[in-house]
């Protein structure tokens, strides 16, 4: 049973809301971040990357950065950029992309959950990654970014979400920089709050989409919350739950995550295809391949593009070992190419599906000789792979559209009422 709460949110007052709103902070590098935060100094990207206001060269991790964090958020909300609710509320979460829409539900979700295994993960974290974010909560008493969440669907969810959005005007209701239309509404009634709340209850097990780092760090500052606290207050906590967006699988699409290797590990281009052969039904065409089916890949080659459909043989009956981004690399990159592990390795790169099949072919032109295209991991995987108690090969989702930061804010400081 998950344990999903409303929240007293502070947001945006809404003519600020589209101007304060940014893209997550690790979708931009450092040069990124700081050319965007001199061109648009009123972006959220701001105080989720308070190195852009240092020098470039200035240490980003150093105890001032996030000290700047904290100062510039709680001065946005003294002088009203931000207002709070008075009252703990849920709030819907839509975005529409390419004409694909999906709806979330903002909330907190409870650590406790996350330790227990309610909320269930599908990939590992790097604890330089989450330093930093676990710095960052700490220091602005309170979560910028929400940890994108999934639950299959349920009915009475839906018709409830659906019914708020038909009867209430939205609060914002605006187009992102990406080009995403974003609309938000205010779930205040207490009845229909109550409702929500029941029906998390009888919901068994919620999925990380994307922000693992997030939430693993949302989860070990509340731990050390706790640790900090404790015998010290009556009540829990409000760092026992971090921010969230929760969306039904029957809303999300997951993207292809291609990948690009630096060369040939010593072999000749015919070598390469004739290894291959052994393994795949290899076809030449004339066009970019878009895999259409489990088990098929694309291979960009010296300007060719050619179709990898695999023997069955080599697609273990596996959560993980069966997964494309598994086969690729136990048949592809380690024994032909020479990549062992795929995360340290520099000689291999990803590339996320948004950024389409041309970018693969620009990357082989510039520093890279090959590219396999990928067919998208699907829902159904990424729940069979954590419901397992598994993990994922890295870089095997791509979600979009990227929920923004700086459109909720929950603070993490004192007790919940």
């Amino acid at each position: 049973m998950a344990d999903i709460k409303p929240f007293k949110a502070y947001r945006p007052c809404r003519e600020k809301a589209s101007t304060i709103a940014s893209l997550p902070y690790d979708v931009f590098n450092r040069q990124e971040a700081y050319a965007k935060v001199q061109k648009e100094p009123e972006s959220f990207l701001a105080i989720d990357r308070p190195e852009t206001q240092f020098e470039p060269d200035h240490d980003m991790y150093a105890p001032e950065v996030y000290k700047k964090a904290h100062d510039m958020l709680w001065e946005k909300i003294e002088k009203g950029d931000f207002i709070q609710d008075d009252k703990p509320c849920y709030y819907i979460y839509e975005q529409t992309m390419n004409g694909r829409t999906q709806t979330g539900i903002v909330a907190c979700a409870s650590i406790e959950d996350y330790l227990n295994g309610v909320i269930k993960k599908h990939e590992n974290t790097r604890a330089d990654k989450e330093e930093d974010r676990i710095k960052h909560v700490y220091n602005c008493e309170a979560q910028t970014g929400p940890i994108f969440l999934c639950y299959r669907q349920h009915k009475l969810l839906s018709e409830l979400v659906e019914r708020v959005k038909e009867v209430d005007d939205p609060v914002y209701d605006f187009v992102s920089e990406d080009g995403v239309s974003n609309r938000v509404w205010v779930i205040d009634d207490l009845e229909e709050t109550e409702t929500i709340c029941r029906i998390f209850v009888t919901i068994d097990s919620v999925y990380i989409a994307d922000g693992h780092h997030r939430c693993a760090s949302a989860v070990k500052v509340g731990l050390k919350k706790r640790e900090e606290n404790e015998g010290k207050v009556r009540g829990k906590l409000k760092s026992e739950y971090f921010l969230s967006v929760l969306f039904p699988d029957s809303d999300l699409m997951i993207m292809d995550y291609n990948r690009v290797v630096k060369d040939l590990n010593g072999l000749t281009a015919d070598e390469i295809l004739d290894k291959l052969s052994a393994k795949f039904d290899v076809s030449p065409e004339n066009d970019q391949v878009h895999p259409e089916n489990k088990g098929e890949f694309g291979l960009y080659l010296e300007d060719k593009w050619y179709k990898l459909t695999a023997h069955k043989d080599i697609v273990p009956d596996d959560a993980v070992e069966g997964l494309d981004v598994s086969v690729l690399q136990n048949e592809v990159l380690s024994p032909i190419l020479g990549i062992g592990d795929p995360r340290t390795d520099k000689r291999i790169d990803f590339v996320g599906g948004i950024r389409g099949l041309s970018e693969l072919e620009d990357r082989c032109h510039r520093d890279m000789k090959l590219a396999f295209s990928m067919h998208p991991t699907s829902i159904s995987e990424l729940f069979a792979v954590a419901d397992a108690g598994r993990l994922m090969p890295p870089k095997s989702t791509w979600f979009e559209p990227k929920l923004l930061s700086g459109l909720f804010i929950h603070e993490i400081n004192g007790t919940l009422k």
